[in-house]
């Protein structure tokens, strides 16, 4: 990833981060070099390979298909008013919303110059994080917190909303999300620390088994670069601050 230099420190900056399909292609195919059935190259659960339109419609015609040989295998009756549409319906949501982030562009994001020279942690927390287990494709439900040391640019906070959604609609584990939200800001923002804490409930554990967890059980993970990973003062403060 590359950034652009600044001719007018005055004026926001749009962050250069859209590669190209065929780059992308490149990238993945050389890393995994496996190809689906229909031809497309396969890739992690939660990376990301922008979809044209025609395959974005194809893959919702051919998940709408499977999805109907799911319903027969399970013997449930499409004539059943409650599950006459369920194929297209499951279809649509793991295309457009739960697996929404593998398929889209990156948000675009606009960084301006920190023409103050903020040196004190700057804080996002509260942020919605609703994903997949990869593991056993069910949801993953709770919140983010995002704190960064600035550099030489800020960010709208509202983008680092975006941010996590695009990388929580995959199928992910929860320690893999962190480090991808924090390696995103890293490359976007150089800033002299970065902090994500995620907080989450994993209904792999709450619905399923016999002696399944209570809704109560969390889990918390973080990830800590710069300045919040060396100096312990600041890293308590960042913390203190989260909760």
């Amino acid at each position: 990833m590359t950034k652009e230099t600044d001719t007018d420190t005055n004026s926001p900056k749009s962050h250069p981060f859209y590669p190209t399909d065929a780059e992308i292609l490149q990238k993945i195919t050389k890393k995994h070099g496996s190809l689906s059935s229909l031809g497309y190259p396969l890739f992690d659960a939660n990376g990301n390979m922008p979809l044209s339109g025609d395959e974005h419609a194809e893959m919702i015609v051919k998940l709408e298909e499977k999805f109907a040989e799911v319903l027969d295998i399970l013997r449930i009756d499409r004539n059943d008013p409650n599950s006459t549409d369920t194929p297209k319906r499951l279809a649509r949501m793991w295309v457009n919303e739960l697996f929404a982030g593998r398929y889209e562009h990156p948000p675009k994001i606009t960084v301006f110059p920190n023409r103050k020279d903020v040196d004190e942690l700057v804080i996002s927390k509260g942020i919605k994080v609703m994903s997949v287990c990869s593991h056993h494709w069910q949801p993953i439900s709770g919140t983010c917190a995002i704190g960064y040391l600035p550099n030489r640019h800020v960010i709208g906070l509202s983008k680092l909303t975006r941010i996590v959604d695009w990388f929580a609609r995959r199928g992910q584990i929860q320690e893999e999300l962190g480090e991808q939200i924090a390696d995103f800001l890293q490359e976007l923002l150089q800033p002299k620390a970065i902090g994500v804490v995620i907080n989450s409930q994993h209904y792999c554990m709450i619905a399923r088994g016999v002696d399944a967890h209570e809704e109560s059980s969390e889990m918390i993970t973080s990830v800590m670069r710069g300045e919040l990973r060396n100096d312990a003062t600041l890293r308590q403060e960042f913390m203190a601050l989260v909760r």
